[in-house]
């Protein structure tokens, strides 16, 4: 019981610090460290017909709010397990892409692909397996009443099954009226049929919180919460499959863009560089970060129509 008591007033007085240095603020600009500029690799490829591009930049110091600097100049191409190569063009700095003629793409279902990127004399290079990826069977909208803090407006979501067996993961993209939801806090990713593994959701309906995650939030001038969509909006649902590893970096994404300030920011776990799954020179480096996956693409979309009931 006295380890009680004192671990109780540890906090209790952790606390009182904590309120007591929140109320005595000084704005302090404190100098960091120049570092190398990191290589970032932005390289997610797909199923579906049209332009493959995979973006390449360095990055900037913290507190540098000016675009990334592109990379010119590398040597990009990916290449499958049956032998044949794609060759990536610059088509503007940074910015490398390759196109069929026909609009259709190299990545078919489980193929492995080798990525390979010669800068300055470093070869980067990663490896990624196009996995299944279910069919959407439908988007369900409805018009709800003001709740729970939400506001009345249009709600959407979308329905579709996990595959049996387990360890299958997912990256739902959604787009509205042609836009990609791209807040941090839309990131939408699933480990079989809900948030994470373990959880014993394989092969079930994917799981409400994860169906509605394709209603945006926004705000207007007067920061009043908007409805998700009004008639004759359009949404399109992308389910993108995903290695593990991209799933985990996906994850990582998520959690470092959400961080909250406050107390809470206290609290939270350090932050870290993304998880990547390129290598230097073939080894682990701490001189890229990034990722490469390969994505089978199932999708849906719908136009809003008015509900009067």
């Amino acid at each position: 019981m006295k380890r009680f008591f004192n671990i109780v007033f540890y906090h209790f007085i952790l606390v009182s610090s904590i309120i007591s240095i929140q109320s005595c603020e000084t704005e302090i600009e404190p100098e960091l460290a120049a570092l190398e500029p990191l290589i970032t690799v932005d390289a997610w490829l797909n199923s579906m017909s049209g332009e493959q591009v995979i973006h390449l930049a360095k990055t900037t110091a913290y507190f540098d709010s000016s675009e990334q600097p592109k990379i010119s100049g590398a040597s990009v191409s990916v290449s499958d397990n049956a032998g044949n190569t794609f060759v990536f063009d610059e088509a503007e700095p940074g910015k490398y892409t390759w196109a069929r003629a026909d609009s259709s793409s190299f990545i078919t279902l489980n193929t492995s692909y080798n990525l390979e990127i010669v800068y300055e004399g470093d070869l980067y290079t990663a490896v990624s397996e196009a996995r299944r990826s279910p069919v959407i069977d439908s988007i369900m909208v409805e018009r709800r009443e003001e709740e729970l803090g939400q506001p009345e407006g249009y709600y959407a979501q979308f329905f579709a099954k996990d595959f049996e067996g387990e360890g299958d993961t997912y990256w739902i993209r959604t787009y509205k009226n042609d836009e990609f939801l791209s807040k941090p806090s839309e990131i939408n990713i699933a480990y079989d049929a809900a948030f994470s593994a373990g959880g014993n959701f394989d092969g079930f309906t994917f799981i409400n919180p994860i169906r509605e995650g394709v209603n945006p939030f926004d705000e207007d001038e007067n920061e009043e919460d908007l409805s998700p969509y009004v008639p004759g909006d359009r949404i399109r649902v992308e389910i993108w499959s995903t290695t593990e590893e991209a799933f985990y970096f996906l994850s990582d994404v998520a959690n470092l863009t959400n961080r909250e300030g406050g107390i809470q920011a206290l609290f939270e776990s350090p932050i870290y560089n993304t998880t990547t799954n390129v290598l230097v020179n073939n080894e682990e480096s701490d001189k890229v970060v990034g990722f490469f996956n390969t994505s089978m693409v199932e999708s849906m979309e719908k136009v809003i129509e008015e509900i009067t009931e």
